[in-house]
């Protein structure tokens, strides 16, 4: 640092993926429950996979001082009310003005955040701690894989980075990368200039993942973009397209060390890249069916189906049970559902007990497309409480409670149901019940990406299918109506698009 002196850095955050067809709202209580407050934000390690542990172990590696604010994360859903966004930003704020002066903001906001009547709420976020801490305090942000970029963010910040992985396993790894250009800042090596393009791709979830082409590929032209002395980071956001209005869209971020022209010649030349390859983002919509005949063909063994119209993960209810009545309907053995959510029937298990029988409808009521119930009668394997630690690599460490839960088997099929919304992302919560998937020749998984985290590893086979759900990747099926432009693959027509 040119100073010499300790630096003071203000860290919190605004969590949230709003899903905009989800019916009703995400409640104030949904995000005080998952409140972090200041005196809890001085107690984290900084050792776990996410976001804020990676702000605050770069500040300690470094000496600073940390000066907490607040973080809330809530579940992925509905858009929240206006009077719950404005108490939100409000809390942040008064934490900020609290902790006045600071050298330097660090937030983590997930990027696809709207409230009603708020069509960009990390924008507006942004937009209110520029007001407070004025121009010359540096703010940066880390912003989940799946955002919506709009420029009142882009104007608000410094740096945006945006997380490069799916499943995202580099959440630690892009804060600590924020925090080293906030160093440079400081010491007078960097002065950033950021420019975005936003970009009318719907992309598909299952090209979305870095491991595999085409991904891999555009994570490579990140990459190499990067290696110009002048570029201080390149990002792409893939967007979150369960929700209508006119942020929704693919974006590219360059940041370079005071050089506009740049920027603004990498912004074009990585955002012409992704649109001439336009037709590898989108993915045919698979029916579950039409995977597991392919599976079987294949002879590669778990089967695995990503049940990604009823992700929870991205706010869907998971409740649908077309997988689950497949899999009873076939017959099949050693074939294992996670995770159902259903707190009636888990209460239900854990009045009944282990060793018991449960007989009633399970699934299917949240929603007429996640329908219908199906009826069970089903041994009660084992029962928890929910609570556990995730083994990663996604969000190795961070502490988990699905509510009520149960393992449950009903003819050859085990299901595990939860009474909180959550998608299976490693491993670590089927050991708890006892059930071991590496020994399952078919799972259906109610996650797009995130699951491969754990799972990868022990997959024979991976489909990403489109069951009857509320998140389906069939684009043409959703009513849109507040895009504002023509979006590929909506339209196919070049001559509709300005790139």
């Amino acid at each position: 640092m040119s100073d010499g002196l300790k630096k003071k850095i203000a860290v919190g955050g605004i969590e949230h993926e709003t899903a905009g067809f989800l019916p009703g709202e995400t409640s104030l209580e949904d995000f005080l429950k998952s409140k972090i407050s200041a005196h809890e934000l001085k107690t984290i390690s900084g050792e776990s996979n996410t976001v804020i542990d990676g702000y605050i172990s770069g500040i300690k590696h470094r000496g600073w001082d940390l000066a907490p604010l607040v973080w809330f994360k809530a579940q992925s859903g509905a858009p929240a009310s206006k009077i719950t966004f404005n108490f939100l930003l409000q809390e942040l704020l008064e934490n900020l003005k609290s902790q006045l002066p600071v050298d330097g903001i660090l937030l983590s906001l997930h990027g696809s955040f709207a409230a009603d009547g708020i069509d960009d709420a990390d924008g507006r976020v942004l937009q209110e701690v520029r007001e407070v801490v004025g121009e010359s305090c540096p703010i940066l942000a880390v912003h989940d894989l799946h955002c919506n970029v709009s420029q009142v963010s882009i104007d608000a910040a410094d740096v945006i980075l945006v997380m490069r992985t799916y499943p995202h396993i580099d959440m630690h790894e892009r804060a600590e990368e924020a925090v080293s250009i906030l160093d440079k800042i400081f010491d007078g090596s960097i002065k950033p200039t950021m420019v975005f393009r936003s970009l009318p791709i719907l992309w598909s979830a299952p090209k979305m993942i870095d491991s595999e082409p085409p991904m891999r590929d555009a994570i490579r032209e990140l990459e190499k973009i990067e290696q110009q002395t002048e570029v201080v980071s390149c990002s792409l956001g893939v967007g979150y397209q369960w929700i209508d209005n006119p942020v929704v869209g693919a974006s590219a971020i360059v940041v370079t060390n005071d050089d506009p022209e740049s920027a603004h010649q990498n912004a074009n030349q990585l955002s012409e890249w992704i649109w001439e390859k336009r037709s590898q983002w989108t993915n045919p919509s698979l029916k579950p069916h039409e995977a597991l005949k392919m599976g079987e063909e294949k002879g590669k063994y778990p089967i695995i189906l990503a049940d990604q119209a009823d992700n929870t993960g991205g706010g869907a209810p998971g409740d649908s049970t077309e997988i689950l009545r497949l899999f009873i309907q076939k017959g099949l053995k050693d074939a294992a559902v996670l995770y159902l959510v259903d707190p009636e029937a888990a209460s239900a298990a854990h009045e009944i007990g282990e060793g018991g029988k449960l007989v009633q409808p399970v699934g299917g009521k949240s929603h007429p497309m996640c329908g219908p119930p199906i009826n069970i009668d089903a041994e009660i394997v084992s029962l928890s409480d929910g609570r556990f630690v995730y083994e990663g690599p996604m969000w190795k460490g961070v502490e988990e409670n699905l509510g009520l839960s149960a393992l449950l088997k009903h003819q050859g099929v085990s299901i595990i149901i939860i009474s909180k919304k959550q998608q299976p992302v490693d491993l670590a919560f089927s050991k708890i019940l006892g059930l071991d998937c590496s020994k399952m020749n078919y799972l259906s998984l109610k996650s797009t990406g995130h699951f491969r985290s754990g799972f990868e590893s022990i997959a024979g086979s991976i489909f990403n299918v489109d069951a009857s759900g509320l998140f389906t990747q069939d684009f043409h099926s959703i009513p849109y109506e507040r895009l504002g432009r023509p979006m590929y693959p909506l339209k196919t027509d070049p001559e509709l698009f300005e790139i």
